[in-house]
Formats: structure tokens, sequence, C-alpha cells
């Protein structure tokens, strides 16, 4: 009978300051992408009527509706953080509580990846949109010089 390799995770105990100034970061990070997308979707509405008349009504659609689904995650992301920093308490109260404290910890880190994702798929987004304006208004400056 063979033995099983003992598969070990290496994670490291940040102290419970380390562990609030990141989730600030991420909340903080968070924010400023919801005043972001606030001032993309006010982009977009102002360029409506230019994006329909330039025939890129089907390129940005699914853009402006991924846009929208990020915008819903981006509520229920910032509710988690705000929930895990108000959970930080675990980590600071003066009783030992490894399981729970190893749980926060693993909560800490699986949201820590899921801002980063979150962060990459959003500024793809951005990216996108701002392309996609800035395309219209190109192609509306070149219309209003020919005419």
């Amino acid at each position: 009978m063979e033995a099983k390799p003992i598969k070990r995770k290496f994670r490291e105990w940040f102290s419970a300051d380390e562990l609030h100034q990141e989730s600030k970061e991420w909340f903080s990070e968070l924010q400023f992408a919801a005043d972001e997308q606030q001032f993309l979707n006010h982009m977009v509405k102002d360029y409506t009527l230019d994006i329909i008349d330039s025939d890129m009504f089907k390129t940005v659609q699914p853009v402006v509706e991924n846009l929208n689904k990020m915008e819903k995650q981006l509520v229920e992301l910032l509710k988690k953080v705000q929930l895990h920093e108000n959970q930080l308490q675990i980590m600071v109260d003066d009783i030992n509580q490894e399981k729970m404290e190893s749980a926060y910890l693993d909560t800490h880190n699986d949201l820590g990846m899921e801002v980063s994702d979150y962060i990459i798929k959003y500024r793809e987004s951005k990216i996108r949109i701002f392309d996609i304006v800035s395309d219209v208004i190109k192609r509306k400056k070149q219309k209003r010089l020919l005419n």
C-alpha cells in the first residue's frame, strides 16, 4: 500500500493591521471602480445617438451589458469586503480560536483573488468602452469635417 502524498498549503500569517490595510485597499479600489463605472455609463449615454448612427450598436451592446453585469458584481463584492472587514475582530481578540482564524485567513486569500480577478476584468471592459467611444468620436469628427 502506497502512502498518499501530503498536500501542504503555504499560508503566511499576516498581522491584523496588515489584513485590515489590505481590506481597506480592496474597498478603496472597488469604490473607485464604482465611480468610474458611473462615468462610463454617463459617457455611453452621452454618445448613444452617435453610436447608433455609426452602426456600432451591435458591437457596443455586449460591452455595455457586460459593464452592467460587472456593476452588479461590484455591489456584491463591496458587501463581501465590508463584511470581511467587520469580521476582523476574530484576529484581534485575545481568544485563541485557531480554526476561526484559519478560516478568516482562507476567506481573506479567496477574497483577495476575487477582487484581483474582478479588477482585471473591469479594466478590460473599461478599455473596450474607451476604444469604442473614442472610435465614435473620431467618426463623428470625420463626418463633421466632410460636411
